[in-house]
């Protein structure tokens, strides 16, 4: 009785298994993970969505944060030019207080300061990204308008509401202030005293001239007040932004352990798998014949 074992199906699985760790380490390898589908590892991969999740977010807040740095900036900026032009016009006020100043000298200073009314206006409606900075939350128009008919001489269109910004999971922050209260506040008028000081320059009214000088000078500090805001909103996106590039840092870190792969031990095992694959198509090629040989007897 002759005894022919038959080797081929134990190499041709030998054969598949070896090929099939071929492939998962060189797919670990181009990839630098260890979890590239849920079957591989169905806990990792589903705490690995969550972290993918947490990831983006941090992403859309470190540009929610940069973008927003950038809007504050500009509004600070515009509020400096804003403080600069006060100061221009309380120059005028004290030039204009001056009795020995003719008609035709205040009728001319006058001209200089409905110029810088016009300044204050345009510095009020500046926008950023097409978007109003001084309206409130109406954005998408200019929040004021020249109006002698008003007794600011001017007409606020934006409202008084404030936007709020998400700058971290369960952290949002005011980023404006409505230009009603900037500009026509109770504690300091821009536009009222600019427009007084222009009418009582135009009437050759020294005292209302002196009157309208000291108003500028209060809005002239309520302004600098107002500007705290955006000095204090500008330092809390620099200290938020570290804190999220460093959360990100950690979510890469916490990826890495749940789903990248050991790049040494990936290539260990794609040496291995090759070795392993090589002689079983070694011993394949001896046994096929060898079987056929048994067939033909």
């Amino acid at each position: 009785m002759r005894v022919n074992p038959n080797f081929a199906p134990n190499i041709l699985n030998d054969l598949w298994q070896s090929q099939s760790q071929e492939q998962t380490a060189l797919e670990e390898i181009s990839t630098s993970k260890r979890v590239n589908r849920p079957s591989d590892d169905p806990t990792a991969a589903a705490a690995d969505v969550l972290n993918q999740a947490a990831q983006s977010r941090t992403d859309q807040y470190l540009k929610n944060t940069s973008d927003l740095e950038s809007m504050l900036q500009t509004a600070d900026s515009t509020l400096s030019s804003v403080v600069t032009s006060l100061n221009q016009a309380i120059s005028l006020g004290v030039q204009g207080a001056n009795s020995e100043l003719t008609p035709s000298n205040l009728q001319a200073i006058a001209q200089q300061v409905q110029a810088i009314q016009n300044q204050m206006v345009q510095l009020a409606n500046t926008s950023f990204q097409g978007s109003f900075l001084f309206g409130g939350t109406l954005s998408q128009s200019a929040p004021y308008v020249l109006d002698p008919s008003q007794a600011d001489g001017v007409q606020y269109d934006g409202n008084s509401g404030v936007n709020s910004v998400a700058i971290a999971d369960g952290r949002t922050m005011q980023v404006n202030l409505p230009g009603d209260q900037i500009f026509q506040g109770s504690s300091g008028n821009v536009m009222g005293s600019l427009q007084q000081l222009m009418t009582s320059l135009q009437n050759n009214d020294i005292n209302g001239i002196s009157a309208a000088t000291t108003q500028l000078k209060g809005a002239l500090d309520y302004v600098s007040q107002q500007r705290v805001f955006y000095g204090n909103a500008i330092n809390q996106l620099d200290s938020n932004q570290s804190f999220l590039q460093q959360e990100k840092v950690n979510l890469q870190t916490d990826e890495t352990s749940l789903v990248g792969a050991d790049m040494s031990e990936a290539a260990t095992d794609l040496s291995q798998a090759q070795t392993t694959h090589q002689a079983a198509l070694a011993a394949l090629a001896r046994v096929i014949p060898q079987s056929l040989l048994d067939y033909l007897k």
